[in-house]
C-alpha cells in the first residue's frame, strides 16, 4: 500500500513535522503564532516545501478582521462584512491586497470566504466573518473573493457547509444543532454554496454541525453520509471536501475513529491544527483501516486522485 496516499489528505498544522513531510503530507496551515516576521515567514514555507516529496498545499485562515493569521506582520483589515458594506470596490481592493501578500509569502490555499449567511444574531462565532444575512449579498461577496484568489493562483476553500449562520454555539467548544428544515437550509443556507459549486468553486470546507435536516441520529455534518452525499449527488459538487479542524470539541469522537468516519462519510481531506501525537496517531489509524478494507482504500484514492488534480491545476505540482 502506498502510505503518502493516505498522507496526502492530511493538512497539519506545525510541530512534529519533519516525518510526515518525508512520508508525503498533503499540506501545513499556519497561524499567528508562526507568523513572526516576514522574512521568517518566507524561510519557514521554503523550508517546508524543500522537505516535502510531494508539494504542499501551503494553507492559511485569512479572512480579514477576527480571523487574519497576518496580524503580527501586517496591518489588520475588515471582516467580511464591514468590507462588503464599503462597497464593491474596497471589498477588490482589500482582498487583491491580501492575495498578492500571500502569493509573495508562498501561500497556495486560503480557508476563505465564509459563505455563511448570518441568519442568527446570537450566533457567537460567525457574526461579521459572514458578508451578510442575506444570501445573495453573501454570493456576490463570495464570488468576488472567490475570484481574486484564483487570479493570484490561490486556491479558495468556501466554508462552513452546509452554513453555519443559524447556530447559537461555538463549534470550537461543543457541537451545534441547526434545527432547520431541508426548505429553509436551501433557501438560505445551502444556496451560496449551491451557486459557487455552480461557479467551479474547488474546495468546500464541511462545518461540525448537527444539522437536523439531515441526521436524527446526532453526528457533525462534517461525518455525516448524507450531509456529504447530498452535496456530491444533489449539488454536483466535484471538488475536494476538507474537514474543519478535527481538534474541536464538535468532534466527539477518539481521533483515529473520527477520520475513519470521515472517510467513510465522503472527506477528502483532514484539518489538525498541530502535527503531534493526536494527529500522527489519527493517519496511522487510516493507514491500519485501509491495509485491511478494500472499500475504503478506493475512497482513499479517490481522494488522491482529486487532491492530485487539484495541485496541478493551480501548478502546485508542475
Amino acid at each position: 500500500m502506498d502510505k503518502k496516499k493516505i498522507y496526502q489528505m492530511f493538512i497539519l498544522g506545525t510541530g512534529e513535522l519533519e516525518k510526515p513531510l518525508l512520508n508525503g503530507l498533503g499540506g501545513v496551515i499556519l497561524f499567528s503564532k508562526d507568523i513572526t516576521s516576514k522574512e521568517n515567514l518566507i524561510n519557514l514555507i521554503k523550508e517546508i516545501k524543500n522537505k516535502s516529496i510531494i508539494s504542499p498545499f501551503i494553507s492559511i485562515d485569512q479572512e480579514g478582521g477576527r480571523v487574519e493569521r497576518t496580524e503580527n506582520i501586517t496591518p489588520k483589515r475588515l471582516s467580511a462584512k464591514y468590507a462588503f458594506e464599503k462597497g464593491e470596490t474596497f471589498l477588490k481592493q482589500q482582498t487583491t491586497s491580501m492575495a498578492e501578500e500571500l502569493e509573495i509569502y508562498g501561500f497556495n490555499l486560503n480557508f476563505a470566504p465564509c459563505a455563511d449567511v448570518n441568519t442568527n444574531p446570537d450566533n457567537p462565532i460567525i457574526g461579521e466573518r459572514a458578508f451578510s444575512n442575506n444570501p445573495d449579498d453573501v454570493i456576490k461577496g463570495v464570488k468576488i473573493i472567490s475570484d481574486i484568489y484564483k487570479e493570484h493562483r490561490i486556491i479558495p476553500c468556501i466554508k462552513h457547509y452546509p452554513g453555519h449562520g443559524d447556530a447559537n454555539a461555538d463549534s470550537h467548544k461543543t457541537l451545534p444543532e441547526i434545527n432547520l428544515s431541508m426548505e429553509e437550509m436551501l433557501k438560505y443556507h445551502i444556496k451560496p454554496f449551491k451557486e459557487s459549486i455552480e461557479q467551479g468553486i474547488d474546495m468546500i470546507m464541511a462545518a461540525h454541525l448537527h444539522c437536523t435536516c439531515f441526521d436524527n441520529d446526532i453526528i457533525p455534518t462534517s461525518l455525516s453520509n448524507n450531509a456529504l452525499s447530498y452535496l456530491r449527488n444533489n449539488l454536483n459538487f466535484k471538488g475536494i471536501i476538507i474537514s474543519d479542524d478535527m481538534v474541536m470539541k464538535g468532534i466527539q469522537y477518539d481521533a483515529g475513529e473520527a477520520c475513519i468516519k470521515g472517510i467513510h462519510a465522503g472527506l477528502n481531506m483532514f484539518i489538525y491544527r498541530e502535527a503531534n501525537d493526536v494527529s500522527l496517531g489519527a493517519i496511522e489509524a487510516v493507514i491500519k483501516e485501509a491495509e485491511k478494507n478494500q472499500e475504503f482504500m478506493h475512497k482513499i484514492e479517490d481522494s488522491y486522485t482529486k487532491i492530485i488534480a487539484l495541485k496541478e491545476k493551480y501548478r502546485i505540482i508542475k
